[in-house]
């Protein structure tokens, strides 16, 4: 597994100077980051992917609504070096209906054959409603990767996970290679995000996920929120997770 780390987790600083963040996270000693809003930033990261030694192998993208121009996503890309398309989130309520569950699916099945011929596998990224909602008999998430073609990917957010009721460890051993990237993150496993804390200093089982996540690509660091200083939290997380895996 590589490490990355989630740009949303700097927005703020992004929005004031983008080069200038993505060289701190270089600083930082991350070799790999995520970007978001992929179509949004597609000129500032081909830039910074020019100017630093930095790649971004996943990246966030919302492009399962019906009216999504997926050709323009795709050619942010392409242009951006990404192999993993990931869309961040979709409609909560539909994770309670196991006939919308499917359907999604079947849309993101027919995205994956649209980014084959770019070589990019697309996946999908959850938050709690995917776990919480109990659709026949198992998790909403479970029951849509069931549905899901061999070549889409899952990046399962093992926080969000454990917010939502899962196990981490044993849903990552259902989902099997099926999940290349995780995202990982800290805190008191409430619902507010400005309680979440860099790695090894909340509630969540570090060293058991990254067992049991052992064949995903990339474990990506990420808050959506914290009350600390934000580069010194992603750079404490990323010194202990490099000691756990070492250990």
């Amino acid at each position: 597994m590589q490490f990355s780390v989630q740009m949303y987790s700097v927005r703020d600083a992004l929005a004031a100077d983008f080069p200038g963040t993505v060289r701190r996270l270089v600083e930082l000693g991350f070799t790999h980051a995520e970007p978001y809003n992929l179509v949004e930033f597609r000129e500032e990261l081909v830039r910074a992917r020019a100017e630093f030694p930095i790649a971004f192998p996943s990246a966030h993208q919302s492009f399962l609504g019906e009216d999504t121009d997926f050709e323009q996503v795709l050619e942010a890309a392409r242009a951006v070096g990404v192999h993993y398309l990931i869309d961040p989130s979709w409609n909560a309520q539909d994770w309670t209906d196991a006939g919308k569950v499917r359907a999604l699916a079947a849309r993101l099945n027919e995205r994956a054959a649209a980014a084959a011929a770019s070589g990019i596998r697309v996946g999908y990224h959850n938050h709690h409603i995917e776990l919480a909602s109990q659709l026949e008999g198992r998790s909403a998430l479970e029951l849509f990767a069931d549905e899901l073609d061999p070549q889409v990917v899952l990046e399962i957010d093992t926080y969000w996970a454990a917010v939502g009721g899962a196990d981490v460890p044993a849903l990552l051993g259902t989902l099997g290679d099926r999940v290349q990237l995780v995202h990982l993150k800290d805190g008191d496993l409430s619902e507010d995000p400005a309680a979440q804390l860099p790695l090894g200093t909340g509630a969540m089982p570090l060293a058991a996920t990254l067992d049991a996540a052992a064949g995903a690509a990339y474990g990506v660091i990420e808050f959506d929120d914290y009350a600390g200083d934000m580069f010194e939290g992603i750079g404490a997380s990323l010194t202990h997770l490099r000691s756990t895996v070492a250990a």
